[in-house]
């Protein structure tokens, strides 16, 4: 199944694609980024391009080499800010973000993932409204309190899917190894008007580790891993390498009745082998009744589909 963000998003838009472009508006900004995935002829000129854009990133060499990203610069064809906000209007919440222009053609959110906020918002929102155990050992004949589910963010950069989950009521610890990509985060919460969530700069893989020592156990699990990456200490990480040893770790911190969802970017990487790589980890077998996935993409003003990411998502 392929996702779209929803057409109501209106500070959001993929304009046109093509020639590895893509001409895309965040709030009252367009912007030029490379996009090795945008395979086909923009159906606008470079000259419409020039006129709408107010910056366009500009690559160094050697970019998307082995899968890696190269810093680049930003080249101003028009007049903006450093920084700005977006808002997203979710199912039952509201999302108010900051963005900027980093060094890596990034701006703070990946516009793509709105369909995994959704989800994420359902799912902890539905766990509030679940028996708890004393009242099923009642035979169930009683009202369920509402009860705080635990969601544990992963590589969860500024924390578009850790606010969606707060704002469902969510107890949400957020990691990054990267201390300013949390602060980024931190002022995403405050935007936005929400609060308590649990900040921890750490490497990914050594927090799960020392969670599941501990017996910690969550609801819902959101894993973003990037292709290649370092942990705060110079932690080496390689998703091909390491991501079926992460999942196994994370079977082990998820509830009987939890979920997971997990997002890939790696290009060599399908919704087949996504759904394969879970089911092995967390030992399923009726794969069908506990695993979707698909792909996550953006549409053009011209109807051409972006696919950016590939998303798993479990229930357990």
């Amino acid at each position: 199944m392929v996702e779209f963000p929803k057409s109501e998003w209106k500070d959001y838009a993929l304009l046109d694609s093509g020639n590895g472009l893509k001409l895309e508006r965040f709030g009252k900004y367009a912007m030029i980024r490379p996009e090795p995935k945008a395979l086909w002829t923009p159906s606008m000129g470079e000259a419409d391009w020039k006129r709408i854009a107010a910056v366009r990133f500009k690559p160094g060499a050697g970019f998307g080499k082995a899968g890696k990203e190269d810093s680049g610069t930003w080249e101003r064809l028009g007049e903006m800010p450093d920084q700005w906000f977006v808002e997203y209007p979710g199912e039952g919440f509201r999302l108010r973000m900051r963005l900027g222009l980093t060094a890596f053609k990034h701006v703070g959110i990946f516009p793509e993932q709105a369909p995994n906020w959704e989800y994420i918002y359902s799912r902890v929102a539905g766990q509030q409204r679940l028996p708890n155990a004393e009242n099923l050992g009642r035979g169930g004949l009683e009202p369920a309190a509402v009860r705080t589910p635990k969601v544990l963010n992963l590589f969860a950069y500024t924390g578009g899917a850790s606010l969606a989950a707060r704002a469902a009521g969510a107890d949400v610890t957020h990691l990054d190894s990267v201390r300013q990509v949390v602060n980024w985060a931190r002022e995403n919460m405050d935007s936005t008007g929400l609060q308590d969530i649990r900040w921890v700069v750490e490497d990914a893989m050594k927090f799960a580790k020392r969670e599941a020592k501990r017996g910690h156990v969550y609801d819902g699990i959101i894993l973003d891993p990037p292709a290649y990456g370092h942990g705060p200490d110079g932690e080496r990480w390689k998703l091909d390498e390491l991501l079926f040893d992460m999942l196994r770790t994370v079977r082990t911190l998820l509830a009987p009745n939890g979920w997971m969802v997990l997002n890939l970017y790696s290009n060599g990487y399908s919704a087949a082998l996504g759904e394969t790589v879970v089911g092995e980890a967390f030992g399923i077998r009726d794969r069908a009744a506990h695993i979707k996935s698909g792909e996550l993409a953006l549409n053009d003003k011209f109807g051409k589909a972006l696919p950016l990411s590939i998303y798993v998502r479990l229930e357990l």
